[in-house]
Protein backbone atom coordinates (compact mmCIF):
# COMPACT_ATOMS: atom_id res chain seq x y z
CA UNK A 1 0.00 0.00 0.00
CA UNK A 2 0.99 3.55 -0.29
CA UNK A 3 1.00 6.26 2.20
CA UNK A 4 -2.31 7.33 1.19
CA UNK A 5 -3.61 3.90 1.28
CA UNK A 6 -2.20 2.64 4.31
CA UNK A 7 -3.85 6.48 5.93
CA UNK A 8 -7.48 5.30 4.24
CA UNK A 9 -7.11 1.60 5.73
CA UNK A 10 -6.32 3.47 9.36
CA UNK A 11 -9.54 5.90 8.81
CA UNK A 12 -12.07 2.96 7.33
CA UNK A 13 -11.28 -0.28 8.51
CA UNK A 14 -11.48 0.98 12.24
CA UNK A 15 -13.76 2.63 14.69
CA UNK A 16 -12.87 6.09 14.50
CA UNK A 17 -14.04 8.87 17.20
CA UNK A 18 -13.34 11.39 15.12
CA UNK A 19 -14.95 10.93 12.27
CA UNK A 20 -18.10 8.55 13.25
CA UNK A 21 -18.38 10.16 17.16
CA UNK A 22 -20.23 7.28 19.80
CA UNK A 23 -19.96 4.89 17.68
CA UNK A 24 -16.37 5.00 16.79
CA UNK A 25 -15.01 5.35 20.72
CA UNK A 26 -14.21 1.86 22.28
CA UNK A 27 -14.51 2.15 26.27
CA UNK A 28 -11.37 0.22 28.35
CA UNK A 29 -8.10 -1.22 28.17
CA UNK A 30 -8.11 -4.51 27.21
CA UNK A 31 -7.05 -4.21 23.71
CA UNK A 32 -4.43 -1.44 24.04
CA UNK A 33 -2.83 -4.25 26.50
CA UNK A 34 -2.85 -6.54 24.27
CA UNK A 35 -1.42 -4.73 21.60
CA UNK A 36 1.14 -3.33 24.53
CA UNK A 37 2.51 -6.77 25.40
CA UNK A 38 2.31 -7.86 21.27
CA UNK A 39 5.31 -4.99 20.95
CA UNK A 40 6.62 -5.76 24.45
CA UNK A 41 5.79 -2.70 26.29
CA UNK A 42 7.52 0.07 24.77
CA UNK A 43 6.40 2.98 26.93
CA UNK A 44 8.59 1.67 29.46
CA UNK A 45 11.24 2.47 27.52
CA UNK A 46 11.30 5.88 28.21
CA UNK A 47 10.54 8.67 30.28
CA UNK A 48 6.87 9.71 30.28
CA UNK A 49 4.89 13.23 30.92
CA UNK A 50 1.13 12.78 30.30
CA UNK A 51 -0.80 15.95 29.63
CA UNK A 52 -4.72 15.46 29.88
CA UNK A 53 -7.58 18.24 30.77
CA UNK A 54 -10.29 19.49 28.20
CA UNK A 55 -8.80 22.46 27.17
CA UNK A 56 -5.26 23.27 26.26
CA UNK A 57 -3.31 20.42 26.65
CA UNK A 58 -2.44 20.48 23.14
CA UNK A 59 -0.65 23.87 23.73
CA UNK A 60 0.55 22.80 26.76
CA UNK A 61 2.25 19.13 25.39
CA UNK A 62 3.80 20.96 22.56
CA UNK A 63 4.90 23.94 24.52
CA UNK A 64 6.70 21.08 27.28
CA UNK A 65 8.30 19.89 24.23
CA UNK A 66 9.71 22.48 22.80
CA UNK A 67 11.15 23.29 26.22
CA UNK A 68 12.61 20.25 26.48
CA UNK A 69 14.20 20.04 22.81
CA UNK A 70 15.87 22.90 23.85
CA UNK A 71 17.22 21.55 26.50
CA UNK A 72 18.89 18.90 24.72
CA UNK A 73 16.58 16.04 24.93
CA UNK A 74 15.39 13.49 21.98
CA UNK A 75 11.34 14.23 22.36
CA UNK A 76 8.52 12.33 21.29
CA UNK A 77 4.95 14.31 20.72
CA UNK A 78 1.96 11.93 20.21
CA UNK A 79 -1.00 14.34 20.20
CA UNK A 80 -4.08 14.08 18.68
CA UNK A 81 -6.39 15.04 16.31
CA UNK A 82 -3.75 15.90 13.43
CA UNK A 83 -5.51 18.90 10.88
CA UNK A 84 -3.77 18.04 7.65
CA UNK A 85 -1.84 15.34 7.78
CA UNK A 86 -1.86 11.83 10.36
CA UNK A 87 1.85 12.12 10.33
CA UNK A 88 1.40 15.19 12.87
CA UNK A 89 0.49 13.24 16.17
CA UNK A 90 3.45 11.08 15.73
CA UNK A 91 6.73 13.11 16.53
CA UNK A 92 10.11 13.37 17.32
CA UNK A 93 11.81 16.73 17.73
CA UNK A 94 9.46 18.31 16.13
CA UNK A 95 9.89 15.81 13.03
CA UNK A 96 6.95 13.78 11.61
CA UNK A 97 7.16 9.96 11.84
CA UNK A 98 7.96 8.69 8.48
CA UNK A 99 5.81 8.01 6.06
CA UNK A 100 7.24 4.49 5.36
CA UNK A 101 7.22 3.89 8.98
CA UNK A 102 3.41 4.11 9.01
CA UNK A 103 3.36 1.71 5.95
CA UNK A 104 5.73 -0.55 7.06
CA UNK A 105 4.08 -1.01 10.61
CA UNK A 106 0.50 -1.38 9.00
CA UNK A 107 1.49 -4.10 6.80
CA UNK A 108 3.98 -6.37 8.74
CA UNK A 109 1.19 -5.92 11.60
CA UNK A 110 -2.45 -5.88 10.29
CA UNK A 111 -2.60 -9.55 10.43
CA UNK A 112 -2.16 -9.13 14.58
CA UNK A 113 -4.51 -6.19 15.17
CA UNK A 114 -7.82 -7.15 12.43
CA UNK A 115 -8.69 -10.28 14.53
CA UNK A 116 -8.97 -7.62 17.73
CA UNK A 117 -11.42 -5.03 15.92
CA UNK A 118 -9.32 -2.42 17.79
CA UNK A 119 -10.06 1.07 17.48
CA UNK A 120 -8.10 4.05 15.01
CA UNK A 121 -6.37 5.29 17.98
CA UNK A 122 -5.91 2.07 20.15
CA UNK A 123 -3.31 1.26 16.70
CA UNK A 124 -2.14 4.60 16.43
CA UNK A 125 -1.43 4.85 20.35
CA UNK A 126 0.73 1.31 19.65
CA UNK A 127 2.43 3.05 16.41
CA UNK A 128 3.26 5.95 18.37
CA UNK A 129 4.77 4.23 21.29
CA UNK A 130 6.26 1.66 19.17
CA UNK A 131 8.21 4.37 17.20
CA UNK A 132 9.11 6.31 19.65
CA UNK A 133 11.32 3.38 21.46
CA UNK A 134 12.44 2.48 17.63
CA UNK A 135 13.69 6.05 17.51
CA UNK A 136 15.36 5.92 20.93
CA UNK A 137 13.97 9.10 22.41
CA UNK A 138 14.33 10.32 25.93
CA UNK A 139 11.23 12.02 27.07
CA UNK A 140 7.70 11.67 25.37
CA UNK A 141 4.69 14.29 25.59
CA UNK A 142 1.41 12.26 25.56
CA UNK A 143 -1.50 13.79 25.51
CA UNK A 144 -4.38 12.08 26.77
CA UNK A 145 -7.16 11.25 23.45
CA UNK A 146 -10.37 11.26 25.28
CA UNK A 147 -10.94 11.57 29.03
CA UNK A 148 -8.42 9.63 31.12
CA UNK A 149 -8.83 6.80 32.96
CA UNK A 150 -9.91 4.75 30.10
CA UNK A 151 -8.32 6.56 27.31
CA UNK A 152 -5.21 4.34 25.57
CA UNK A 153 -2.43 6.36 27.04
CA UNK A 154 -3.33 5.67 30.36
CA UNK A 155 -1.17 2.66 30.39
CA UNK A 156 1.95 5.03 30.69
CA UNK A 157 3.66 5.19 34.78
CA UNK A 158 4.63 9.19 33.81
CA UNK A 159 7.28 10.94 35.57
CA UNK A 160 4.64 14.15 36.34
CA UNK A 161 0.82 13.92 35.09
CA UNK A 162 -0.96 17.40 34.13
CA UNK A 163 -4.09 18.29 34.07
CA UNK A 164 -4.79 21.41 32.19
CA UNK A 165 -8.76 22.00 32.98
CA UNK A 166 -12.29 20.70 32.91
CA UNK A 167 -15.12 21.90 31.17
CA UNK A 168 -18.21 20.47 29.65
CA UNK A 169 -17.62 18.56 26.81
CA UNK A 170 -17.86 14.67 25.50
CA UNK A 171 -20.65 14.76 28.15
CA UNK A 172 -22.42 11.48 27.00
CA UNK A 173 -18.80 9.50 27.82
CA UNK A 174 -17.47 11.18 30.72
CA UNK A 175 -20.47 12.34 32.69
CA UNK A 176 -22.65 15.39 32.88
CA UNK A 177 -21.43 17.34 35.90
CA UNK A 178 -17.85 19.05 36.51
CA UNK A 179 -16.93 16.79 39.01
CA UNK A 180 -18.12 13.66 37.33
CA UNK A 181 -15.72 14.95 33.96
CA UNK A 182 -12.96 15.43 36.86
CA UNK A 183 -13.20 11.81 37.99
CA UNK A 184 -12.48 10.54 34.27
CA UNK A 185 -10.06 13.20 34.11
CA UNK A 186 -8.23 12.13 37.61
CA UNK A 187 -7.67 8.62 36.10
CA UNK A 188 -4.41 9.84 34.81
CA UNK A 189 -3.56 10.44 38.48
CA UNK A 190 -0.60 7.38 39.53
CA UNK A 191 0.66 6.40 42.52
CA UNK A 192 3.53 8.64 43.77
CA UNK A 193 4.00 10.46 40.80
CA UNK A 194 3.28 14.46 41.24
CA UNK A 195 0.40 15.96 39.24
CA UNK A 196 0.05 19.69 38.18
CA UNK A 197 -4.00 21.18 37.70
CA UNK A 198 -3.60 23.92 35.82
CA UNK A 199 -6.91 25.72 36.90
CA UNK A 200 -8.65 25.96 39.93
CA UNK A 201 -12.92 24.84 40.29
CA UNK A 202 -14.51 24.35 43.43
CA UNK A 203 -16.04 21.33 42.01
CA UNK A 204 -13.45 19.76 41.05
CA UNK A 205 -10.81 20.37 42.97
CA UNK A 206 -11.95 17.86 45.96
CA UNK A 207 -12.03 15.21 43.33
CA UNK A 208 -8.17 15.78 42.39
CA UNK A 209 -7.60 16.31 46.04
CA UNK A 210 -9.31 12.99 46.60
CA UNK A 211 -7.53 11.02 44.15
CA UNK A 212 -4.13 12.05 45.13
CA UNK A 213 -4.60 11.22 48.44
CA UNK A 214 -5.74 7.76 47.37
CA UNK A 215 -2.59 7.90 45.22
CA UNK A 216 -0.28 9.60 47.35
CA UNK A 217 0.65 11.45 44.78
CA UNK A 218 2.10 15.25 45.32
CA UNK A 219 -0.35 17.60 43.83
CA UNK A 220 0.07 21.22 42.65
CA UNK A 221 -2.60 23.52 41.71
CA UNK A 222 -0.94 26.01 39.13
CA UNK A 223 -3.21 28.84 40.27
CA UNK A 224 -2.07 28.86 43.95
CA UNK A 225 0.74 30.33 43.36
CA UNK A 226 0.70 32.15 39.83
CA UNK A 227 4.29 31.96 37.94
CA UNK A 228 2.82 33.95 35.25
CA UNK A 229 1.90 37.89 36.57
CA UNK A 230 0.30 39.29 33.47
CA UNK A 231 -0.18 37.97 29.40
CA UNK A 232 -0.91 40.60 26.32
CA UNK A 233 -0.98 39.34 22.66
CA UNK A 234 1.90 40.82 20.64
CA UNK A 235 2.12 42.77 17.27
CA UNK A 236 2.96 39.44 15.72
CA UNK A 237 0.61 37.72 17.01
CA UNK A 238 1.71 35.65 19.99
CA UNK A 239 1.50 36.57 23.40
CA UNK A 240 4.25 38.56 25.69
CA UNK A 241 4.78 37.19 29.46
CA UNK A 242 5.60 39.05 32.60
CA UNK A 243 5.99 35.85 35.26
CA UNK A 244 7.46 35.90 38.78
CA UNK A 245 10.85 34.02 38.60
CA UNK A 246 11.51 34.16 35.10
CA UNK A 247 11.56 37.83 34.11
CA UNK A 248 9.57 38.88 30.97
CA UNK A 249 9.49 37.02 27.78
CA UNK A 250 7.77 36.61 24.10
CA UNK A 251 5.50 33.48 23.23
CA UNK A 252 4.87 32.29 19.69
CA UNK A 253 1.32 30.41 20.52
CA UNK A 254 -1.41 33.24 20.88
CA UNK A 255 -4.39 33.65 22.18
CA UNK A 256 -5.22 35.22 25.35
CA UNK A 257 -6.46 31.65 27.10
CA UNK A 258 -2.59 31.09 27.04
CA UNK A 259 -1.69 32.47 30.19
CA UNK A 260 -3.11 30.02 32.01
CA UNK A 261 -1.80 27.35 29.65
CA UNK A 262 1.82 28.96 30.20
CA UNK A 263 1.15 28.91 33.77
CA UNK A 264 0.52 25.24 34.02
CA UNK A 265 3.78 25.03 31.74
CA UNK A 266 5.95 26.52 34.15
CA UNK A 267 4.70 24.27 37.10
CA UNK A 268 5.28 21.08 35.19
CA UNK A 269 8.67 22.31 34.21
CA UNK A 270 9.36 23.49 38.04
CA UNK A 271 8.31 19.68 39.16
CA UNK A 272 10.53 18.62 36.02
CA UNK A 273 13.85 20.58 37.72
CA UNK A 274 12.95 18.72 41.11
CA UNK A 275 13.46 15.48 39.47
CA UNK A 276 16.66 16.72 37.52
CA UNK A 277 15.13 17.16 34.11
CA UNK A 278 15.76 20.26 34.46
CA UNK A 279 19.06 22.33 35.99
CA UNK A 280 18.35 25.34 37.95
CA UNK A 281 14.95 25.88 36.18
CA UNK A 282 13.70 29.23 36.09
CA UNK A 283 16.63 31.08 37.53
CA UNK A 284 18.48 30.14 34.31
CA UNK A 285 15.61 30.09 31.85
CA UNK A 286 17.13 30.37 28.72
CA UNK A 287 15.59 27.08 27.54
CA UNK A 288 11.98 28.45 28.54
CA UNK A 289 12.37 31.82 26.77
CA UNK A 290 13.65 29.63 23.46
CA UNK A 291 11.43 27.25 24.06
CA UNK A 292 8.53 28.97 24.57
CA UNK A 293 9.63 31.32 21.34
CA UNK A 294 9.56 28.40 19.50
CA UNK A 295 7.06 26.19 20.07
CA UNK A 296 5.69 26.32 16.42
CA UNK A 297 8.95 25.99 14.92
CA UNK A 298 10.25 23.31 17.35
CA UNK A 299 6.75 20.76 17.29
CA UNK A 300 4.67 22.13 14.52
CA UNK A 301 1.96 23.08 15.99
CA UNK A 302 -1.01 25.08 14.05
CA UNK A 303 -4.48 26.42 14.83
CA UNK A 304 -4.02 28.53 18.59
CA UNK A 305 -4.85 31.53 17.39
CA UNK A 306 -2.91 31.08 14.09
CA UNK A 307 -1.97 34.24 11.92
CA UNK A 308 -2.45 33.20 8.23
CA UNK A 309 -2.61 36.64 6.57
CA UNK A 310 -2.68 40.38 6.95
CA UNK A 311 -4.85 42.50 4.68
CA UNK A 312 -6.89 41.87 5.92
CA UNK A 313 -6.07 39.81 8.80
CA UNK A 314 -6.81 36.50 9.13
CA UNK A 315 -6.62 34.07 12.16
CA UNK A 316 -7.82 29.94 12.74
CA UNK A 317 -8.24 28.51 15.93
CA UNK A 318 -9.10 24.95 17.18
CA UNK A 319 -11.40 25.97 20.01
CA UNK A 320 -14.33 24.33 19.96
CA UNK A 321 -16.53 23.54 22.80
CA UNK A 322 -18.05 26.17 25.32
CA UNK A 323 -15.10 26.04 28.02
CA UNK A 324 -12.70 27.29 24.52
CA UNK A 325 -15.11 30.14 23.17
CA UNK A 326 -15.45 31.29 26.70
CA UNK A 327 -11.87 32.70 25.69
CA UNK A 328 -12.21 33.12 22.37
CA UNK A 329 -15.24 35.01 22.03
CA UNK A 330 -13.29 37.79 24.83
CA UNK A 331 -10.49 37.31 21.98
CA UNK A 332 -12.52 38.32 19.15
CA UNK A 333 -14.02 41.57 21.18
CA UNK A 334 -10.26 42.79 21.43
CA UNK A 335 -10.11 42.44 18.21
CA UNK A 336 -10.06 46.15 16.34
CA UNK A 337 -11.20 45.60 12.45
CA UNK A 338 -13.73 47.75 10.41
CA UNK A 339 -15.92 44.56 10.19
CA UNK A 340 -15.80 41.18 11.35
CA UNK A 341 -16.35 37.65 8.97
CA UNK A 342 -16.52 34.36 10.50
CA UNK A 343 -16.01 31.17 8.52
CA UNK A 344 -18.01 28.79 10.86
CA UNK A 345 -18.94 24.80 11.61
CA UNK A 346 -19.70 22.58 14.32
CA UNK A 347 -19.41 18.72 15.05
CA UNK A 348 -22.82 17.38 15.80
CA UNK A 349 -22.40 16.27 19.61
CA UNK A 350 -21.12 19.54 21.38
CA UNK A 351 -23.48 22.05 22.78
CA UNK A 352 -23.56 24.26 19.66
CA UNK A 353 -26.37 26.71 21.17
CA UNK A 354 -24.21 27.47 24.30
CA UNK A 355 -21.16 28.29 22.20
CA UNK A 356 -23.76 30.32 19.36
CA UNK A 357 -24.76 32.45 22.58
CA UNK A 358 -20.61 33.29 22.91
CA UNK A 359 -20.56 34.49 19.59
CA UNK A 360 -20.12 38.54 18.43
CA UNK A 361 -24.33 39.62 17.01
CA UNK A 362 -22.41 41.93 14.15
CA UNK A 363 -20.12 39.87 12.51
CA UNK A 364 -21.08 38.29 9.20
CA UNK A 365 -21.20 34.68 9.65
CA UNK A 366 -20.44 31.98 6.81
CA UNK A 367 -21.73 28.90 7.96
CA UNK A 368 -20.02 25.73 6.63
CA UNK A 369 -19.69 21.72 7.52
CA UNK A 370 -16.43 20.48 7.36
CA UNK A 371 -15.34 17.32 5.54
CA UNK A 372 -16.06 14.62 8.19
CA UNK A 373 -19.19 12.66 8.74
CA UNK A 374 -19.92 14.26 12.55
CA UNK A 375 -19.84 17.43 10.92
CA UNK A 376 -23.39 19.70 11.21
CA UNK A 377 -25.24 20.32 8.06
CA UNK A 378 -24.40 23.79 7.51
CA UNK A 379 -27.77 25.02 7.02
CA UNK A 380 -28.73 23.43 10.51
CA UNK A 381 -26.26 25.42 12.14
CA UNK A 382 -27.65 28.78 10.60
CA UNK A 383 -31.17 27.75 12.26
CA UNK A 384 -29.84 27.46 15.12
CA UNK A 385 -27.65 31.00 14.69
CA UNK A 386 -30.62 32.59 13.43
CA UNK A 387 -32.15 31.94 16.93
CA UNK A 388 -28.94 34.15 18.64
CA UNK A 389 -29.10 36.94 16.21
CA UNK A 390 -26.05 35.63 14.33
CA UNK A 391 -26.99 36.86 10.49
CA UNK A 392 -25.34 35.03 7.68
CA UNK A 393 -25.10 32.49 4.06
CA UNK A 394 -24.63 28.68 3.89
CA UNK A 395 -21.74 27.26 1.66
CA UNK A 396 -21.13 23.46 1.74
CA UNK A 397 -17.58 23.55 1.99
CA UNK A 398 -14.61 25.44 4.22
CA UNK A 399 -12.86 26.43 0.78
CA UNK A 400 -15.85 27.89 -0.45
CA UNK A 401 -17.02 29.57 3.18
CA UNK A 402 -13.52 31.15 3.11
CA UNK A 403 -13.45 32.10 -0.42
CA UNK A 404 -16.28 34.25 0.17
CA UNK A 405 -15.25 35.60 3.15
CA UNK A 406 -11.84 36.76 1.68
CA UNK A 407 -13.75 38.68 -1.70
CA UNK A 408 -16.25 40.34 0.73
CA UNK A 409 -13.44 41.69 3.07
CA UNK A 410 -11.92 44.89 2.90
CA UNK A 411 -8.08 45.25 4.14
CA UNK A 412 -9.18 47.13 7.00
CA UNK A 413 -11.14 44.08 7.89
CA UNK A 414 -10.70 40.54 10.24
CA UNK A 415 -11.53 37.37 9.03
CA UNK A 416 -12.20 34.20 11.64
CA UNK A 417 -11.77 30.56 11.08
CA UNK A 418 -13.22 28.30 13.48
CA UNK A 419 -15.88 26.45 15.36
CA UNK A 420 -14.46 22.76 14.75
CA UNK A 421 -10.82 21.55 14.70
CA UNK A 422 -12.11 19.77 11.36
CA UNK A 423 -13.00 23.27 9.96
CA UNK A 424 -9.53 24.57 10.98
CA UNK A 425 -8.05 21.31 9.39
CA UNK A 426 -10.28 21.67 6.22
CA UNK A 427 -8.95 25.41 5.83
CA UNK A 428 -5.30 25.04 6.43
CA UNK A 429 -5.50 21.69 3.79
CA UNK A 430 -7.14 23.32 0.92
CA UNK A 431 -7.55 27.30 1.83
CA UNK A 432 -3.94 28.61 2.25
Amino acid sequence: MTYKETCEYLYSQMPMFERQGASGYKEGLHNTLVLDEHFNHPHKSFAVIHVGGTNGKGSVSHTIASVLQECGYRVGLYTSPHLVDFRERIRVNGHPITEKYVVDFVERERSFFEPLHPSFFEVTTAMAFAYFRDMNVDIVVAEVGLGGRLDCTNIVNPIVSVITNISFDHTQFLGDTLAKIAEEKAGIIKKGVPVVIGENHPETRPVFEAKAKEMQAPIIFAEDNPEVLSAAPTEEGGMHYVTYHAGEFDGDLGGIYQQKNMNTVIHALKVLEDLGFLATFPKDCYELLNGVKKVCDNTGLMGRWQTIQHNPLVVCDTGHNVGGWQYLSRQLAMVKCKKMHIVFGMVNDKDIDSVLKLLPKDAIYYFTKANTPRALNEQSVRILAINHKLAGNCYPTVNEAYKSALESAEPDDFIFVGGSSYVVGDFLKNCI
